[in-house]
């Protein structure tokens, strides 16, 4: 199935603002920008996420990929295209989600954890993997599994990942980083955020090279 490739950024780095409310979205999400983020996730069991999300989406500038994250039906694809969103990243493998998603040409990120679960995403037309969560599988299981699939695949590591983890999974063949947790927590201020935004681009840079 076709489906919108993986698109060229500077770093391959996804923020996730779990729990992030509608007033504070906007100042966060400048900040993630400014430092260098070019791919940002709100999650659909944040407070209002679609409210976010397209308040995210309009500020945002070209290139910078806005989307939400836990996408668990065909019917939040739907919505999130509606509101502006190009990003859909979800825990899990659907079919009727990624399908829809193809559908309406958004860049999509499935939840896998198995080769049974890599391959049913990748027929579907995923544009990058999501291992997760990653701190189970370690780097070590990603690279068993990632050697059986496509040479093109884009493979990402999220869950329970920081900037000290890029040179371990660099060398699993991971080149995509979804961090939530090490960059915002609810409640963080637009300083903490962006202390620690800049703080990962720098290692990430160092480790991929800007």
């Amino acid at each position: 199935m076709p489906m919108r490739p993986w698109p060229t950024l500077s770093r391959n780095l996804v923020a996730i603002l779990r729990g992030i409310t509608q007033e504070e979205v906007e100042p966060i999400v400048a900040a993630l920008i400014d430092a260098g983020f070019e791919a940002i996730e709100i999650p659909l069991n944040s407070p209002d996420p679609f409210v976010s999300i397209g308040r995210a989406a309009r500020m945002a500038p070209d290139g910078v990929l806005i989307g939400a994250g836990t996408v668990l039906t065909a019917e939040d694809t739907r919505r999130l295209a509606d509101v502006g969103g190009r990003l859909q990243v979800s825990p899990n493998v659907d079919p009727q989600v990624l399908d829809q998603a193809a559908a309406l040409d958004l860049v999509t990120m499935p939840g896998v954890l198995t080769p049974s679960e890599a391959f049913t995403a990748l027929r579907h037309g995923a544009s990058a993997l999501k291992f997760f969560p990653a701190s189970v599988i370690g780097a070590k299981g990603i690279a068993a599994i990632r050697a059986v699939l496509p040479k093109e695949t884009v493979i990402g590591a999220v869950g329970g990942v920081d900037e000290t983890s890029f040179a371990d999974y660099r060398a699993a063949g991971v080149t995509a980083f979804g961090m939530g947790s090490s960059l915002y927590k609810p409640g963080f201020t637009v300083a903490q955020v962006t202390e620690r935004a800049i703080r990962t681009v720098a290692a990430y840079d160092a480790e991929f090279g800007a």
